[in-house]
């Protein structure tokens, strides 16, 4: 689901695994189908949301979910999640990634902003509350959303909570 530009999803077509990509931007498909025919790969990609995920595959068909930037952006983070799980065989991964409230707290903090650092502390909000990369999630909120829906968290990581606000060059 949230293709983008299918790098993962063509990475993994390559390594001889069976993918489906829901992505609501057909620029992104394009991306994909581009990427995809020129690795030598198939990638079935339709156009779509997460809440449209059981039209494309079915309830307890899929070994494996990759949900990266997605929960951003969807009406209904839990909803959204369930229907992963249902989609998801017994035994299934998901592989969850999203935007962690604390580490945008800390980039706005850093550049002077302590106005939106200070809301984003108390406000988990809408896709729109924090600007154009929409909601954020706290540690404590993605373990609920993804407890609440029946899975197993079996690890979790935290990356570039800081990477990201060192500057290009110095990298």
């Amino acid at each position: 689901t949230g293709t983008g530009t299918g790098g993962s999803a063509v990475r993994i077509a390559g390594r001889g695994h069976r993918v489906s990509v829901v992505d609501p931007s057909p620029d992104a498909l394009a991306s994909l189908d581009r990427r995809a025919r020129e690795q030598g790969v198939t990638v079935a990609g339709r156009q779509g949301d997460l809440s449209g995920l059981l039209d494309v595959v079915a309830a307890d068909s899929v070994d494996l979910v990759l949900c990266h930037g997605v929960l951003e952006v969807v009406e209904d983070p839990a909803a959204a999640v369930a229907t992963i799980r249902q989609a998801l065989r017994p035994g299934g991964t998901l592989s969850l990634l999203v935007a962690q409230r604390h580490a945008a707290v800390v980039a706005r903090a850093m550049a002077g902003h302590f106005a939106q650092a200070t809301a984003m502390l108390d406000d988990a909000g809408s896709p729109d509350s924090h600007g154009r990369t929409g909601r954020r999630f706290t540690r404590d909120e993605v373990a609920a959303l993804v407890l609440d829906a029946g899975f197993e968290i079996v690890s979790e990581h935290g990356i570039r909570v800081f990477a990201d606000l060192v500057p290009g060059s110095l990298l």
